[in-house]
C-alpha cells in the first residue's frame, strides 16, 4: 500500500473497488505446512496459541510461503473462556475438551462477573501478537486479522462439553431450559464483544466472526439461538469501533442465508462455507454485503 494507504484486502472489506480478487485462507496457519507441525509436534496447542513468540511465527509462516494478503492471528475461538471461567484444552486426535460445562444456573452464576471481564489483563498474549504483528506488517499491503467465536457456538461447546455430532445435551437445554440458554448466550455476546473491541485496539485491522456450529441448528433454531446473539456483537462492535470491518462467517447455513441477510444485516461481509456458490450466495443476499 502506498504511504497512508489502507492495505488491499482493508480496501476491499470497506467496499471499495480493487485491482483484484484479494486471497487469504481461513485456516491459513495449519498442519498442511510442514513448517506448522515442527511446532505442532513439539508444544501443545494452547502453549502455542498462548506463547506469542510462537503465535507470531505460525500467523506469519502462509505470508511469507504464498504472500497471501492477509495474516489471521494464530489463536482459537476457545481462547477466551478461561478468562469466563471455563477451562479447556485440546487434545490432540480428540478436538476441544471442556471438563466443566455449563448446564445449570449455578454454574452460569458462577462465571467471571461481565464487570470483571478484562481481556487486557486476562489475555495479555492476544494483545502482545497483534501488535507485534501489526509492528511487522507495518508499511506493507497485508491486512492483520483478529477473530472471535460467536456466542452460539461458544456457548453450544461449553454446553456440550467438546465436539459433538448431535449435540444432544445442548439441544436437550435449548428446549426444556431455555431461559438458562438465553442468559448464557447473553452473558457470551457481552464478553466477546469485548474481546473483539480489544483485538482491534491491540492491531487488528478487522475482525471476523465465526459460527463454526451453525449447521447443528434448523432454521427456527438459529433464528432464535444464534441469529439474534451474533447481531448484537457486530452492532456492539460497530457502535464502539465505527468504520473497522466487521466479518461473519455462520459455517454450514446455506439453507439459513434469508435469515443472516433479514438478521445479521449490519456485518459488511458474509462469509461462506464450501457448500454454497458465491453467485447463489449474491442472488440471495442482493448487494447489502
Amino acid at each position: 500500500a502506498g504511504a497512508g494507504a489502507d492495505p488491499m484486502l482493508l480496501r476491499c472489506l470497506k467496499g471499495e473497488r480493487v485491482e483484484r480478487p484479494p486471497v487469504w485462507l481461513m485456516r491459513q496457519a495449519g498442519r498442511y505446512m510442514k513448517e506448522f507441525r515442527a511446532y505442532s509436534e513439539k508444544y501443545p496447542f494452547r502453549m502455542r496459541s498462548e506463547t506469542p513468540e510462537i503465535a507470531i511465527e505460525l500467523s506469519m509462516q502462509p505470508l511469507r510461503a504464498f504472500g497471501v494478503d492477509a495474516v489471521i492471528m494464530f489463536s482459537d475461538i476457545l481462547t477466551p473462556l478461561p478468562a469466563f471461567g471455563i477451562d479447556f484444552d485440546i487434545v490432540k486426535g480428540k478436538g476441544p475438551i471442556i471438563p466443566t460445562t455449563i448446564r445449570t444456573p449455578a454454574q452460569l452464576a458462577a462465571l467471571t462477573p461481565l464487570a470483571d471481564f478484562d481481556p487486557a489483563a486476562k489475555l495479555p498474549f492476544v494483545a502482545e501478537t497483534l501488535g507485534a504483528l501489526r509492528a511487522e506488517l507495518k508499511g506493507s499491503d497485508t491486512t492483520l486479522l483478529g477473530f472471535v467465536g460467536c456466542p452460539w457456538t461458544l456457548a453450544a461447546y461449553s454446553m456440550e462439553g467438546g465436539s459433538a455430532k448431535e449435540i444432544r445435551h445442548t439441544k436437550k437445554l435449548m428446549h426444556s431450559e431455555p431461559e438458562l440458554v438465553h442468559g448464557f448466550l447473553q452473558y457470551v455476546t457481552d464478553a466477546i464483544a469485548k474481546y473483539a473491541v480489544f483485538q482491534i485496539d491491540a492491531g487488528a485491522h478487522a475482525v471476523q466472526l465465526f459460527d463454526s456450529w451453525a449447521h447443528h441448528l434448523s432454521p427456527a433454531d438459529y433464528r432464535e439461538f444464534a441469529a439474534p446473539y451474533a447481531k448484537q456483537v457486530v452492532d456492539k462492535i460497530k457502535a464502539e469501533r465505527p468504520g473497522v470491518p466487521v466479518l461473519f462467517f455462520p459455517n454450514g447455513a446455506g439453507g439459513k442465508l434469508e435469515i443472516v441477510k433479514e438478521v445479521v444485516d449490519t456485518a459488511d461481509v458474509i462469509s461462506l462455507d464450501w457448500g454454497v456458490s458465491m453467485a447463489d450466495a449474491r442472488k440471495r443476499l442482493g448487494t447489502s454485503f
